[in-house]
């Protein structure tokens, strides 16, 4: 395989990750504040945020 094309894996498996951690951390953040516990809903909305601020920076549109 070419560099390019490693690239374009590498860039794709971490579109994949980012992706993965964006729905982990809202599903958690929902689950948390549904349960009551604030402060981890609140850390888990926050840290989902940081993922979607991410995304848009790393991820050109389509």
């Amino acid at each position: 395989m070419t560099d390019s094309t490693d690239q374009d894996r590498l860039q794709q498996l971490g579109r994949f990750g980012l992706r993965a951690l964006r729905i982990a951390a809202s599903t958690v953040s929902l689950i948390e504040l549904l349960r009551s516990e604030w402060t981890g809903g609140i850390a888990a909305g926050v840290a989902w945020l940081v993922f979607v601020q991410v995304e848009r920076r790393v991820v050109p549109p389509s």
